[in-house]
């Protein structure tokens, strides 16, 4: 075989292998649809049950790397605590190596069988569930014809005392190894890319047990950098997040190099057959079906070390949970101040996952409720105390309150571009309904800042019958929206009937308020210009009782 055929053979193999695992991955996640959130979103605040439904989701998408990026994501989304978030992670990393497991079976002759089943599933198949198995069938046949290719490619350099030199190198190096490893997974950005890879050339005599173990070891190091990238530019936990599994990795990387001779033997002891038992005559080629010089159980072999190491790894520090949250709490500290004009929850990286998308626009609508929320207790508190101090950050808080009715609805509109189920369309329908509306109740908190200021500068006096009208309604309001924010974020399906109660209570305290307010211009009792100020707050609450009214049918599902 020609230069040009080895190179030709190891790219195509490689492009194989990697477009097989995509399909894989992706199909298998449409495939499971919304029941992987809410797998998730169920999750307790018990770190073994955590941990299995890491190992369990990833075993299902057999990808680390999707998992550790969804658990950022739902950090980023306050769906989930640092802790709990590090259990999925520890369970991702074990999940993972069920794709090495499966690569280590001798099922290539199935590959192409796979492809074109696969194939036709994706284009004739009727339902979308069949269609994304036929991507996973087919996936499944291009990465195991791709791992054939490419060690069909890598036969000859068998030969080659040039390439053996180079192979020869890892033995001695153990630390090389590590890094040539993280370097290639960071490349891929895919651990089981660098797994396929190296079994490949392990099985094709190329590496020896000791060095693919050593590559392996640094796949654990470079596949952290997929969950680092997902954190740039959210919030403080989800980083934290990002930081504990490269830790985890990072440490048990070192300790396993520090015990690595003993490491190697226990993994031989618990794998039958030697890991660098060479195929040397024409008999062993018939019976292991394989070639001259390949090495028929250094793939299980390899499979079983990435097992192990993960397994132990977890198993070392599931106890200590708390202590990598504190070390990672101490690499990146809490800002002293979240900056109000700062999207906290909203990252665009994944505007591509409708489910992810709407949970951090929810989180994000949340904390935009939460902003009017102090927007109407702060004017309030101006009022009561009868000073202006504070309404000047009412009125800034107001400017974030438009940024965020911006901001996350370009984000929806950019999340409905991707196909969505009829669950997500009418989630981010009702999404949009309460952030605009949440909007308004800002502007209504605006204009009462406007008739507060105005009323402490001119010193218009109330009387106390106004200013316990006043008090009333605000009291009523202010449960009105703590019940609408409880809502968005619990997804409260059935405050109707109290968010009737609440309208009906406000329109009547709106009404009686007026009439006692006419009879005390009657009287005498009350001035014209005060008087204007107290009707236009009422008016400026019984609007927000409005809106907050359409918040809870939009949480409903009416709107």
């Amino acid at each position: 075989m020609g230069t040009e055929e080895l190179i030709f053979g190891l790219i195509g193999g490689l492009g194989l292998l990697f477009i097989g695992m995509r399909f894989m991955s992706e199909g298998l996640q449409k495939a499971a649809g919304d029941r992987l959130r809410r797998i998730l979103e169920t999750l307790t605040n018990n770190r073994v049950v955590a941990t299995f439904v890491g190992i369990a989701v990833t075993s299902i998408i057999q990808s680390s790397s999707a998992t550790t990026v969804m658990t950022v994501s739902f950090v980023n989304a306050g769906l989930m605590t640092l802790k709990q978030a590090i259990g999925i992670v520890l369970g991702a990393n074990i999940g993972t190596t069920v794709t090495a497991q499966i690569i280590a079976f001798k099922i290539h002759h199935y590959a192409l069988p796979a492809i074109g089943l696969g194939v036709g599933l994706r284009l004739f198949a009727r339902g979308s569930r069949w269609r994304s198995i036929g991507e996973v069938i087919m996936g499944f046949g291009m990465l195991f014809f791709g791992l054939a290719i490419m060690k069909d490619a890598m036969s000859p350099l068998k030969d080659s005392p040039v390439v053996r030199e180079i192979f020869i190198k890892f033995d001695g190096n153990p630390f090389l190894g590590v890094l040539v490893g993280t370097i290639f997974t960071i490349m891929m950005q895919s651990s089981s890319v660098t797994v396929g890879v190296t079994m490949t050339l392990a099985a094709s005599g190329l590496l020896s047990f000791y060095g693919s173990v050593a590559l392996i070891l640094g796949d654990n190091i470079g596949t952290t950098i997929t969950a680092q990238l997902a954190s740039i530019g959210t919030n403080t936990a989800a980083r934290r997040t990002a930081q504990v599994h490269t830790l985890f990795n990072v440490i048990g990387v070192i300790y396993i190099l520090l015990l690595f001779p003993y490491f190697l033997k226990f993994v031989d002891f618990l794998t039958p057959g030697s890991p660098d038992f060479l195929i040397k005559t024409g008999a062993q080629v018939k019976e292991f079906g394989m070639e001259l010089g390949d090495k028929p159980y250094i793939a299980r072999h390899i499979a079983n070390a990435h097992t192990l190491f993960n397994v132990v790894n977890t198993l070392i520090f599931l106890p200590l949970l708390g202590v990598l949250a504190k070390i990672s709490s101490w690499m990146i500290p809490q800002r002293r101040e979240e900056e109000e004009f700062h999207l906290v929850y909203l990252n665009t990286k994944f505007v591509d996952s409708p489910p992810m998308a709407i949970e951090q626009a929810r989180s994000e609508t949340v904390r935009m409720g939460e902003i009017s929320l102090a927007m109407v207790d702060g004017v309030m508190e101006a009022f009561f105390t009868n000073t202006i101090k504070g309404l000047e950050q009412v009125r800034k808080k107001e400017g974030v309150v438009d940024l965020l009715q911006r901001e996350i609805i370009s984000f929806l509109v950019r999340t409905s571009q991707s196909p969505l189920s009829a669950e997500d369309s009418r989630e981010i329908n009702s999404i949009i309904h309460m952030v605009n509306n949440i909007e308004r109740v800002g502007d209504h908190a605006e204009n009462l800042c406007n008739l507060v200021e105005r009323k402490i500068r001119l010193k218009l006096p109330f009387t106390e019958m106004a200013a316990d009208d006043i008090r009333e309604i605000y009291s009523v309001s202010r449960e009105f929206l703590v019940l609408v924010i409880k809502g968005i974020k619990e997804r409260d399906r059935y405050i109707k009937p109290e968010a009737d109660a609440y309208e009906e209570r406000i329109n009547y305290l709106e009404d009686t308020a007026r009439g006692r307010h006419i009879e005390r211009l009657n009287n005498g009792i009350c001035g014209v210009d005060p008087g204007l100020v107290f009707i236009d707050m009422l008016t400026n609450f019984e609007k927000i009782g409005d809106h907050c009214f359409n918040i809870a049918e939009a949480v409903v599902g009416i709107k």
